[in-house]
């Protein structure tokens, strides 16, 4: 297991009519896609091109704190952070904000999947240290 220092990787997230809900903000639902968008995106921007092609991530778990609605017009960032590896599994803290308000708070977690064999696959080392720079393993 390794729990370390990552860099925050912020996202901007494009508020669509289509994520508007009868009551008028953003559904549920939308938040979700945010997230896995998000920490996709993560994974691309830091991982090798050879790791992006070989591993692909799926959901585990997603538990959401909402704080406040999102409306459409609004400028929306989500800000992932990678908590810790644990074999083939990794553990993000996602933070969707409007400016310095914090609209929701998601903790997730995801299997990384081999994508050759769909099996569970642990990361190599070096793909590790590139999102904890500070990683011994």
């Amino acid at each position: 297991m390794h729990v370390s220092k990552a860099i925050p990787h912020t996202v901007p997230i494009g508020v669509e009519e289509s994520d508007i809900d009868f009551m008028g903000h953003v559904n549920n639902a939308s938040y979700l896609r945010w997230v896995q968008d998000a920490v996709i995106d993560h994974w691309r921007a830091i991982a090798p091109a050879e790791a992006v092609a070989q591993h692909l991530w799926v959901a585990l778990k997603h538990e959401i704190t909402y704080r406040k609605p999102t409306f459409l017009g609004d400028e929306v960032f989500a800000t992932v952070l990678l908590e810790k590896v644990q074999g083939a599994r990794a553990f993000y803290q996602t933070v969707i904000r409007r400016g310095e308000d914090v609209l929701a708070e998601v903790r997730s977690s995801w299997c990384c999947i081999d994508a050759a064999t769909q099996r569970p696959a642990r990361l190599a080392r070096d793909v590790i240290r590139r999102f904890f720079p500070d990683y011994e393993g």
